[in-house]
Formats: C-alpha cells, structure tokens, sequence
C-alpha cells in the first residue's frame, strides 16, 4: 500500500487528492496538511511514502519545502501538484529534489499514475516537463537571464510583473518590505534592466505571466 500526504492550502484541492487516490486499490491518503510546519508535524507522526505537495504554500513554497525535506527523509517521494504550468515551475522542482511534478488541470489517472511513478523511486517527467528541460539544455542563457534567478527572485519577478506592491508580495511570502526591496535589486541587476516596467515587459515576452 502506498502511503500518500497531501499538502495544501486550499481544503478543496486537498479533498479532491484524496477522492482520487481513495479510489485506487494500492493507496490511501495517510493524512493532510496545510503548511510547513504542519507537514513537518504529520511526518513526525506517520510513515509515509509519498508527499504530494503544493506549489504555493503561505511561508516556504513548494520548492522551498522540498529542499528543506530532502535530506531528513531522503527516501520520501516528493509530487509537486501545481497551478502553474510545467514549462515555469517543473524543472526547478526536479533539480530540488522533487521526482515528479504534475499541473492541477490534469486528468485524474495521470496524477494516480505519477504517484505510482514516484513511489517506485523512479521520476514522473510528462511531455511538457521533457520538453522544459530539452530547452533549458539547449537554451542560450544570455538570452533567458530569468533562469539565473533563485527560486525566490524567480517567484517575486512573476508577482511583480503581475503588478502586485512589494507591501503585498510581503504579506504573501511571509517576508518583510526590505526583503522583499532586496529580492527586486538583485532581480533587476541580475535580468540588466532598471524597472518594474521593464521586468514586466519581459515577463510578458517570455509568457512566464498571462495577460488579459
């Protein structure tokens, strides 16, 4: 049987994981969480095989937690379930340490599916996330500074170019203004250009945000 956490904000994603999975013979959801420190709680409490986790936890994201879960519980199989598409999020996943990552929009039996993958040791990579990489491999870097930035900066660029304050990116990301006015220096000096405006500009471009 495979022992399965789910981590998310939102009670409804997390009660609609748990539907999925309840259905299948060979797993069963073992507990939920809707934070860090909660799921640090319920793997002190419970053995558990698998971790689906969301990318967009308050306080550490999903990346963030994966890093800060890997060493402890090396052999607990991470399974990012996210809004975002794979072609933004899934290869940061990966080289933190995640087997697998899957988009919330997918069908029912490709998330069962991945847990299985993920649970045997092995990585769950769709088609969009292989294409993801086969572009970062072959990408001109220069031209795509965004993939130098920390998985931090990377995060406070998407909601700069979605036009939020630095107070309200704040509050979002549990961090202080000067943290945060910080994030968007080194974001600017890293991506060589000097505004918010500009920042947006590419984002757009590059469709790391949507628009309309």
């Amino acid at each position: 049987m495979i022992r399965i956490l789910v981590a998310d904000d939102h009670a409804i994603v997390r009660r609609g994981v748990r539907q999925i999975i309840d259905s299948e013979d060979d797993m069963e959801v073992i507990g939920e969480a809707a934070d860090y420190p909660e799921i640090r709680r319920r793997l002190r409490d419970v053995s558990c095989d698998v971790l689906v986790l969301d990318l967009q936890l308050p306080g550490k994201n999903g990346i963030e937690v994966t890093k800060a879960l890997r060493e402890e519980y090396p052999r607990l199989a991470i399974l990012i379930l996210s809004s975002y598409p794979e072609d933004q999020y899934a290869v940061r996943a990966l080289k933190a340490g995640a087997r697998g990552y899957v988009s919330k929009l997918t069908a029912p039996e490709r998330i069962v599916e991945a847990v299985r993958t993920v649970a045997t040791g092995r990585k769950y990579i769709s088609a969009e996330t292989a294409e993801a990489l086969a572009e970062t491999l072959g990408c001109d870097r220069s031209a795509t500074p965004h993939r130098e930035l920390s998985d931090r900066e990377f995060q406070v660029l998407k909601m700069i170019a979605r036009g939020r304050k630095l107070s309200d990116i704040a509050d979002k990301l549990a961090l202080s203004p000067k943290t945060v006015s910080v994030y968007r220096g080194r974001i600017l000096e890293k991506m060589g250009v000097s505004s918010n405006a500009e920042l947006t500009h590419y984002a757009i471009r590059h469709e790391l945000v949507e628009i309309g």
